[in-house]
């Protein structure tokens, strides 16, 4: 059982990360875009179908991803 949790912190992180790189502009061919690729690829399997189920909340002229809450939730549940 350490061994999942310490897998799904790694795996929070990464969706942290991903929610930080989603804020400023990457430039397409620099490392920071590589990085930002492997990040989205590692990630996208888990939040990519709970963002088709659960759709963003419209708050004005932005909209909030819920999919990142539900998956840290989720991975506090299981450890």
């Amino acid at each position: 059982m350490d061994l999942i949790c310490t897998l799904l912190g790694i795996y929070s992180w990464l969706i942290f990360a991903r929610i930080i790189m989603s804020w400023v502009r990457v430039e397409p061919g620099t490392p920071v875009a590589s990085i930002y690729s492997v990040i989205f690829n590692l990630t996208e399997p888990v939040l990519g179908p709970l963002r088709r189920a659960i759709p963003p909340v419209r708050m004005g002229m932005a909209a909030l991803d819920l999919s990142p809450i539900i998956v840290f939730v989720g991975i506090m549940i299981i450890c």
